[in-house]
């Protein structure tokens, strides 16, 4: 199986954090309103989850430090060299870990699933394998 360019992987990498800053800002948006993100098939678990003593985190909603991630994910991205490399993988790893947590949470504590929370997850996986990719394949070699 041939390696992925750099380039290629940039470029997903790219795509996925500006996806998951739109859906960590439409989380954060709905929340300072005083409501909750609408589920998109009609059932009531982003308001469940939303209003659960888990959505936050020193009274910030987690969806600002998804929001922060996301643009770090994005900068690593946007940015050559191994800091970058290193920085997105660590970053990634954070978010993957905090992700199965929180999801973790949703199905056995809160015992409801936010659609864009699982969306959310979803992103910092692919993300985290994206960069996981890339630092195993390219750290330590010239660009």
């Amino acid at each position: 199986m041939r390696r992925p360019a750099e380039g290629t992987l940039r470029g997903i990498a790219t795509f996925l954090s500006t996806f998951g800053i739109g859906v960590a800002t439409y989380i954060t948006i709905a929340d300072s309103g005083g409501g909750s993100p609408v589920c998109v098939a009609g059932s009531h678990g982003c308001q469940t989850v939303a209003e659960s003593s888990y959505s936050h985190v020193f009274g910030v909603n987690i969806a600002v430090f998804g929001i922060v991630g996301y643009v770090v994910l994005l900068a690593c991205a946007l940015l050559r060299g191994d800091v970058a490399r290193m920085l997105g993988f660590l970053v990634s790893l954070s978010g993957f870990g905090y992700s199965f947590y929180l999801t973790y949470l949703e199905l056995f504590k809160i015992e409801a699933i936010c659609q864009w929370c699982v969306s959310s997850a979803v992103l910092m996986t692919l993300l985290f394998a994206t960069n996981v990719t890339r630092m195993l394949i390219y750290v330590g070699k010239e660009p």
